[in-house]
């Protein structure tokens, strides 16, 4: 498929979407622009509503980096447990929530560059606290959902989130980036399953070119 039908493509399936999912945003909960970046992190291999189920005990007695950086990582690693690979994400956590206190003043930063310096974060995770916190937009969201359908749908063969997300912002007008980043997750969750995804239901199956041939 050319390039110039992928972005007719692209503007059809935002439209559609937009129908069944105009004004969702993220599934996570969050008082703070560090606790979104924190239930982020913790995100990584785990369901939204299990980060839910771990940050609700965790932000209820450190809700804050300055609190969280003063913990230990193994009595980090106990609140965060059930999330998965918890070594790593407090690790993560612990060292972005130091960087944090020591040289932002307590605050998350706002601009893609700092917040890629901190320890675990990289663009998905960036893109998402940008979007959800501050309101900016510098790209596209490409987690598990958005790589998945970006490949059924036809928009790439790569499996790389980076590469994924450069040529989905070649395709899709800047003021659609964050609709389409959470048009794909909301849409990946509900129907378009990483197994037996449910084509019938699904409102992208006439120009869906996986749909119907998955299982």
């Amino acid at each position: 498929m050319g390039f110039a039908l992928k972005k007719k493509k692209a503007k059809k399936i935002i439209g559609l979407l937009s129908k069944e999912y105009s004004g969702k945003g993220t599934a996570l909960r969050f008082k703070s622009n560090f606790q979104l970046l924190v239930a982020v992190i913790l995100s990584a291999q785990c369901t939204d509503s299990r980060v839910n189920l771990v940050t609700k005990k965790l932000f209820a007695d450190f809700p804050d980096a300055n609190s969280i950086n003063s913990l230990s990582p193994k009595e980090l690693e106990k609140y965060i447990y059930s999330s998965g690979f918890y070594r790593a994400k407090a690790k993560n956590i612990k060292g972005s929530a130091k960087k944090i206190v020591e040289e932002f003043s307590g605050k998350v930063p706002s601009t893609m560059n700092e917040l890629l310096s901190l320890p675990g974060v990289a663009r998905k995770t960036a893109n998402v606290v940008l979007g959800a916190g501050f309101g900016k937009v510098e790209g596209i969201v490409v987690d598990t959902h958005v790589k998945r359908l970006s490949n059924r749908l036809g928009f790439t063969q790569s499996q790389n989130p980076e590469l994924i997300e450069k040529e989905l912002m070649q395709l899709i007008p800047q003021e659609e980036w964050w609709n389409i980043s959470n048009y794909l997750i909301w849409h990946g969750r509900a129907v378009c399953t990483a197994r037996n995804p449910n084509c019938a239901k699904c409102s992208l199956n006439m120009i869906c070119p996986a749909a119907f041939a998955l299982k």
